[in-house]
């Protein structure tokens, strides 16, 4: 399931947890859902929504309590504890910070109270994303070198493809990959030279061949995001969503390894045609199992 999906799912459990059974949002039930540590999903949640999740929930809480003092004879203190407060008192603080006027008064038919709507993603562009954790990934492949920002890569790597398919290239590789989701890397290795950069075009297998360099990538933990539509254009438009929006609000310390292209296999100039960016991050896992962010 993708990062967006599991996010939905979390948003509908926060619905019935607050509406349904009025019952405490359990982290334990948020850390299952997302298969990620509470931190981690915290921090996501901030970036891509603009607001801290704990904020999120209070507001949705003082958007239905204020339903509540409107179309329900509820008390406020039973309004209050149906909510989680353990006070009225402390309800009454949370509602006139949120409302702007007391329980009390809201109760008025001309009294107005805000609304903070149920949170849905709304994103320029969806690029659906996971974390994929690998073990040890042995690639095979050929490589070019290029020089670090220069514009002209775009068009240098396409034009490395199209060589790779022509020479033969492409199909042994293809004869070569032991994967079990079938389909070729594009690899930017010796990312930490700061005038040039490998790019190699490759698959995952164990095959020796003295025509073909090899790269071993450790066990890692990948945020991947999915590219669909023709390439190149596809995978270029992700990763300047990646550099536009995404790096500049980094949520993930980068683990240090090649960031990775995966392309499917099938017809790269299908509008659907699936390609992913792969970002090598690094986790801590935690004292209960689950992942966290260093």
């Amino acid at each position: 399931m993708k990062w967006n999906d599991r996010f939905h799912e979390v948003i509908e459990y926060i619905e019935i947890c607050l509406q349904q059974y009025h019952e405490d949002i359990s982290v334990k039930d948020i850390e299952s859902i997302m298969d990620c540590s509470y931190d981690l999903f915290q921090k996501m949640f901030s970036y891509q929504c603009g607001l801290g999740f704990s904020e999120y929930i209070r507001n949705r809480k003082m958007t239905l309590a204020g339903y509540d003092l409107k179309s329900t004879d509820l008390k406020v203190i039973e309004i209050s504890y149906k909510y989680g407060y353990e006070s009225p008192t402390s309800f009454t603080k949370a509602f006139q910070t949120f409302h702007g006027v007391s329980p009390s008064i809201a109760r008025k038919n001309e009294v107005m109270l805000k609304t903070y709507p149920k949170m849905k993603l709304n994103l320029k562009k969806s690029y659906p994303w996971f974390l994929e954790r690998k073990e040890k990934m042995r690639i095979i492949g050929k490589s070019i070198e290029l020089v670090k920002e220069d514009l002209n890569n775009e068009q240098l790597i396409p034009a490395f493809w199209s060589q790779c398919f022509q020479d033969g290239t492409f199909a042994q590789l293809v004869e070569m990959d032991e994967s079990s989701r079938k389909g070729c890397f594009g690899l930017f290795c010796n990312h930490q030279d700061k005038t040039k950069i490998k790019y190699m075009l490759g698959v995952i297998s164990s095959c020796q061949n003295d025509h073909y360099e090899t790269y071993t990538l450790p066990h890692a933990t990948w945020a991947v995001f999915e590219c669909c539509g023709r390439m190149p254009q596809a995978i270029q438009d992700g990763w300047r969503y990646l550099e536009q929006e995404w790096f500049a609000e980094y949520p993930f310390q980068h683990a240090g390894y090649p960031e990775m292209e995966w392309h499917s296999q099938g017809n790269g100039f299908s509008d659907n045609y699936l390609s992913e960016i792969w970002i090598p991050i690094i986790e801590e896992e935690n004292e209960n199992g689950s992942f966290g962010l260093l």
